[in-house]
Parts: C-alpha cells; sequence; structure tokens
C-alpha cells in the first residue's frame, strides 16, 4: 500500500507500508509492517518541531517518525529487526525525497553501539504478548520477550546512547503486578535519567487481552478468540499482573526532573511539542531557583489559564475554585482563595514574594507561613506551564 500522507509540517508526501485487514489481506503475516497507525501519530506531536544533530528512530517500521524527525533537521539513524520494514522506509525515503537517512538492520541499540544521540524517538513493539503455542506474534507489535521485559530494555538503554541534555521520547505499556503499580516499575527503569512518564490509559488483563485479539482480526465469538483470550490471562497470572498502563515515556540526560504520572483527560495534540520542550525548560529553571529566587522571580499567569468558581446557592464564598489549562495537558487544579489570588495577581509586573505579601496583610495571615504554603504549589504551576518564566530567565 501506498498511501498519500500530510507530515506534521504540512508537507505532502507518501507512506508505504504493507496492505492491511482494510484492504481485505487477513490473516496478516508475521513480518507485517504497519502503516500509519494509532500510536506513530501521537509520537510524532510530541517531536520536537525542529532539531539538528543525531536522532535515533528505534525500531522504524514504515519510517513515518525518521521521515518526519528528518524533516524536522535532523542527522537520522532508523533502525529495525525486520529487513521487511527497513524496505519500506528506504522506499517511503525514496517516495519523499528524503535524503540523509541512515537506515541500519539490527535488534534494539546493537546498530548504535557507541553511538550517542540528541533525540531518540521510538515506538517500540511494546504489546505485552503470551509466549504461548498457538498465539500469533507480530514483528510491528510483539518483540518477543516475556511481559514488559521489551519495554524495560528500550527504556534502561536510553540514558547511555544520549549526549546530555539529550532527549528520548517513547510510547510504551507497563505491566501492575502485585501490587506494584506500573508508574512505580518504571521509575526504578529510569532511576539515573530525568524522567517524565505519563499513564494515559490503564486496562485490566481481560480488556488488555480483548484489544490485541482483536487488532490481530480474530472475532468474538469464535473458538480461536476464546483460546487466546484464556492465552494471555494465563500469560498474566503466571507474573501475577492486575493491570496494564498505557503511555508515555521521555527521558532527559542530565535533568533532575523525576515525574510520574496518570493524566487521562483528551489533550490536543497540536499543542504537545511545544508544551513538552516548555515542561523541560520550566524543570530546568526550577531546578537552578530556590524559594528566595522564586520569591524575587516575576511571573505571568498562561494565557490558556481559566478560574472557576463554584458556590453553594446563597453562599457569598466559593466552595470550590478550579483552576483550568486550556492547552498542554488541560489539567485541572483547586485552589484556596490566597493561590487563586497569586495566580490572578500574576501579571508579569511584581514578584511572587511581594505578592504574597500583600495577599497575606489582605487575609490576615502570617506571611512567612503563607510563603512555606504557596511556594511549593507555585512550582508545580510553573512545571505544568500554568505560571510563566520571562523566556529570558528561563534560558
Amino acid at each position: 500500500a501506498v498511501r498519500p500522507h500530510v507530515f506534521a509540517d504540512g508537507g505532502e508526501g507518501w507512506i508505504a507500508s504493507d496492505l492491511d485487514e482494510l484492504a481485505g489481506v487477513f490473516p496478516l503475516r508475521p513480518d507485517h509492517v504497519l502503516g500509519v497507525g494509532g500510536a506513530g501519530r501521537p509520537l510524532v506531536s510530541l517531536l520536537p518541531a525542529v532539531g539538528s544533530g543525531p536522532a535515533l528512530d528505534l525500531g522504524c517500521g514504515c519510517g513515518l517518525v525518521a521521515f518526519e524527525l528528518r524533516r524536522r533537521g535532523f542527522d537520522v539513524v532508523a533502525t529495525d529487526i525486520s529487513p521487511r520494514a527497513l524496505w519500506f522506509t528506504r522506499l517511503g525515503a525514496a517516495l519523499n525525497g528524503l535524503e540523509g537517512i541512515d537506515i541500519r538492520e539490527g535488534s534494539l541499540y546493537e546498530p548504535v553501539r557507541g553511538e550517542r544521540f540528541e533525540l531518540i524517538a521510538s515506538n517500540p513493539p511494546f504489546v505485552i504478548t503470551p509466549r504461548a503455542a498457538g498465539v500469533p506474534a507480530y514483528e510491528y507489535r510483539d518483540g518477543g520477550l516475556a511481559g514488559d521485559e521489551l519495554m524495560r530494555e528500550v527504556v534502561t538503554g536510553a540514558a547511555s546512547h544520549l549526549v546530555d541534555g539529550g532527549r528520548a521520547i517513547m510510547l510504551g505499556n507497563w505491566e501492575d503486578r502485585e501490587g506494584v503499580p506500573g508508574l512505580e516499575r518504571v521509575r526504578a527503569w529510569t532511576a539515573d535519567v530525568g524522567a517524565w512518564v505519563i499513564e494515559r490509559e490503564q486496562l485490566d488483563p481481560t480488556r488488555y487481552a480483548e484489544l490485541w485479539v482483536r487488532d490481530g482480526g480474530t472475532r468474538p465469538g469464535s473458538a480461536e478468540h476464546g483460546a487466546l483470550i484464556a492465552a494471555w490471562l494465563d500469560d498474566f497470572e503466571g507474573r501475577r499482573v492486575t493491570g496494564v498502563g498505557l503511555g508515555w515515556v521521555q527521558l532527559m540526560r542530565g535533568s533532575r526532573l523525576r515525574r510520574f504520572e496518570r493524566v487521562a483527560q483528551g489533550v490536543d495534540t497540536a499543542v504537545l511539542a511545544a508544551h513538552t520542550d516548555s515542561v523541560w525548560r520550566a524543570a530546568a529553571w526550577l531546578d537552578r531557583t530556590d524559594d528566595m529566587l522564586l520569591a524575587a522571580s516575576v511571573l505571568r499567569v498562561a494565557a490558556d489559564v481559566t478560574e472557576a468558581r463554584h458556590h453553594l446557592p446563597g453562599a457569598e464564598a466559593p466552595s470550590v475554585i478550579e483552576l483550568r489549562q486550556g492547552g498542554g495537558l488541560a489539567r485541572t487544579v483547586s485552589a484556596d482563595p490566597a493561590l487563586a489570588a497569586l495566580v490572578g495577581a500574576s501579571d508579569g509586573e511584581l514578584p511572587v514574594g511581594v505578592l504574597i505579601d500583600a495577599i497575606a496583610d489582605l487575609l490576615e495571615v502570617d506571611a512567612a507561613s503563607l510563603r512555606s504554603d504557596l511556594l511549593p504549589r507555585v512550582r508545580e504551576l510553573v512545571l505544568t506551564g500554568m505560571l510563566e518564566v520571562p523566556h529570558d530567565a528561563a534560558d
């Protein structure tokens, strides 16, 4: 299949891949090469809009991410264990007139041993698949290892292949095991590198099995469907898996950011790249800014932040105050009157400490105690982009 495609920069091109179920081709061949799928789009939306230097597309498949990276200015190495995937990547690069993509065969980081990159992007074959007879294995989604072991190897191997300040952006799945949340297991995988991990969805073992059995084309109600579901559940039971998380992993060599969270609400993918870049910049600024410097800083409320107040009937004071982010990750933050007043007054004119002292005087509370309460919450709002630091200060 050679299908038209619009790249993130608006340019038009082509993506070559295998024919699939939509074209009436079933069953899929084990080395099936997927076209532009549901996972590839969010990964592309997280990539920096422009860049330079070496970048790695780990598990390139049809080449979509490699093409996007090359169009954004990176010198790209694209790797895959599948010769068929590499053939499609070469074909796609030729169709789109993209030179400067170094295409290499091999598993995980073997083809780039000893090399370091400004950026590593990966939509790896992260699907947790039983290692059992009768369960089809597709190279585009199944890395051949038990459980989430392949995801662990992709994440733990990234730091040694990043330059200082280099970033890795990945999609993945991870298991909750024996009461240990998957996000905590991923935390252990990222002990030596800055990490921001977002779990976008949580599925129980049955729903996860149904998702990937259906993805393979097996229809509910058939004997084969029931046998495959049973194989998945037996596999999960063997590792005492209680759930599976699906989400995004971002790493930065040299950063001290450590953030592991669940973000289930819908987000505007058009603003994700700019937002994630701003979060890493804010993390670096906060890391070198103690509370005294923070109190002396002049901040501005982001243009996409709104405030909602909820009143009980007849009540003068609100029972709930919420700060809502229109862009970014569309966060909602509960606020008390002091925090709401500080955010409302952050117009880029007065330092944070001066505002807190004025609010303390207005509320008739101790200014030092109010600072101790508000400054950690101000840090959170800066990190998540609801309060902005002047560009010259952030840089």
